[in-house]
């Protein structure tokens, strides 16, 4: 989504935000996360584990106009880490027998894909494909118009389809597509009989008790405590909080927490949700070179470390979750961005330092 919002933010100007006080106790991590927000949100929130040390923090403002602080445990659209959990049920149907990875689309969904012999469940996972992002045939004026429309996998697997293949032949090459990921909750469906909303909800949210998370569907609001997200207008930050967020789909639907996302990979890396044998196809690149595997990412620290996890752009907000295999670092962040800079940077030294400042 961070392509739609470019389109617009050219002579926003960034609005004012009154920073929240400091959490005492917490100076480096707390200042840490102010300047990301100083630097690129209107708020943001944060859980850092540290083996049995737990910090929760928050900074900015949950509401432009406002003083009213972000609250620790808000909610948050989570945006692609939709993908990991995604990708966990997927992988769980292939630990079952119910699909195999090697599985061409045309098998489970006829007719849906061009080329669909040839395009198989793995390289949907890891985005070799070569299916067109339907997302780059949206600019923010359709989204900002249909706020409240309900888009259906359908609908936006047929406005990719409608562009040629970006790799050819499949499997070749990573090229990042939201569509693989439209196209697999259809073969949850396929497979399952349910939705991928529901199946994520039986499969990982209510087992593992993430009570803060859920699939909305195409539910516009937010429920419970949490920030405003906002997109850039010509006349400085539209709220956006609510919305269909249908939009997004299999690919970034999830609503979550800062400790819900820590516990979520918690148990993945752990082998509580998948076989070793998947567990290490999720970490395996793509492609040579590359830090995606099967709806898993990785980032290495300066201080040797390798985190595993996964980011989100759902346009009003931004999320990282991040960990180490064995649990002992984790960190999580959140942030309502003011598109004033690329917050990617700043959440990459405060990953960084909270990591290699206690390892």
């Amino acid at each position: 989504m961070k392509r739609l919002v470019g389109a617009l933010v050219a002579g926003v100007t960034a609005m004012a935000v009154v920073a929240a006080p400091a959490a005492a106790g917490s100076a480096p991590l707390q200042g840490q996360l102010d300047s990301v927000v100083a630097a690129s949100a209107v708020g943001g929130l944060a859980e850092v584990r540290d083996g049995h040390r737990v910090w929760r923090g928050a900074s900015g403002v949950a509401e432009v106009g406002t003083t009213r602080a972000v609250p620790v445990n808000g909610r948050f659209r989570a945006g692609s880490i939709t993908k990991t959990f995604v990708a966990t049920v997927v992988l769980q149907l292939v630990d079952e027998g119910e699909l195999r990875l090697e599985d061409p689309v045309e098998k489970w969904l006829p007719g849906v894909v061009p080329n669909g012999q040839q395009i198989t469940v793995r390289h949907l996972l890891n985005h070799t494909s070569g299916l067109y992002d339907f997302k780059d045939t949206l600019t923010m004026p359709d989204i900002l118009a249909n706020r409240w429309r309900t888009w259906t996998a359908d609908e936006v697997i047929q406005r990719a389809v409608a562009n040629p293949p970006t790799v050819e032949p499949p499997g070749q090459t990573f090229d990042y597509s939201n569509t693989n990921y439209t196209v697999l909750g259809e073969i949850i469906t396929a497979v399952t009989g349910e939705s991928y909303g529901d199946a994520v909800e039986r499969r990982l949210i209510r087992p593992l008790g993430l009570h803060g998370t859920e699939m909305p569907g195409t539910s516009p609001r937010i429920r419970g405590p949490h920030p405003h997200g906002y997109v850039p207008s010509g006349h400085g930050l539209l709220d956006f909080t609510e919305m269909n967020p249908s939009v997004f789909g299999a690919g970034g639907e999830l609503i979550s927490t800062t400790r819900d996302l820590n516990n979520f990979l918690t148990a993945l890396l752990a082998g509580k949700l998948l076989s070793s044998r998947l567990l290490a196809e999720m970490k395996t690149p793509a492609e040579a070179g590359r830090n995606y595997g099967l709806g898993l990412a990785w980032r290495d620290t300066t201080c040797g470390l390798r985190l595993y996890g996964n980011d989100g752009d759902s346009l009003t907000y931004q999320s990282w979750t991040f960990s180490t295999t064995d649990a002992r670092h984790q960190v999580t962040v959140a942030l309502t961005p003011d598109f004033g800079a690329d917050s990617d940077q700043y959440v990459d030294t405060l990953l960084d330092k909270a990591v290699c400042g206690s390892a």
